[in-house]
């Protein structure tokens, strides 16, 4: 769920552009204002649900083995949620982006990242060219 947003894909349909019509328009940005608002909450409900398990579920367990399953199962759980986190995090940058005027352009190059890459990755921040060139270097300062 940390990379995509699979749900909203059921109540966000894709947006068609109109012939001729500009980059990044009003009704595009909408578009992806509502697929970022769709996608925070969707989160955070989530975060709210981890709460609720966590208290409903939280247990004194006198067998070990018990207590140590239940304390990896909300291990993980909380891993995940510390994901999503901080792709809430990534969400407000890019609603900020949006009301900058900045949003659907490569901050590194300036060109537009484009509607099926934004569809795809709605909190991209870089053309598939230069995100490609980024992992490139990655792998060979890694040594991998």
């Amino acid at each position: 769920m940390a990379n995509s947003a699979p749900t909203l894909n059921q109540t966000v349909k894709p947006y068609k552009a109109k012939k001729g019509e500009d980059y990044m328009s009003d009704g595009q940005v909408e578009h992806f204002t509502e697929i970022l608002d769709a996608w925070k909450v969707e989160l955070m409900s989530e975060v709210d649900r981890t709460v609720d398990h966590m208290k409903d579920d939280a247990a004194s367990f006198p067998d070990p083995a018990d207590r140590a399953t239940q304390e990896e199962e909300f291990s993980l759980e909380l891993r995940t949620r510390d994901r999503e986190r901080k792709l809430i995090k990534k969400i407000d940058d890019t609603i900020a982006l949006i009301s900058n005027g900045e949003y659907g352009y490569c901050e590194t190059c300036d060109v537009e990242i484009g509607l099926r890459r934004m569809e795809a990755r709605p909190t991209a921040t870089q053309c598939i060219d230069c995100k490609s060139l980024d992992e490139i270097k990655e792998k060979q300062t890694r040594g991998k």
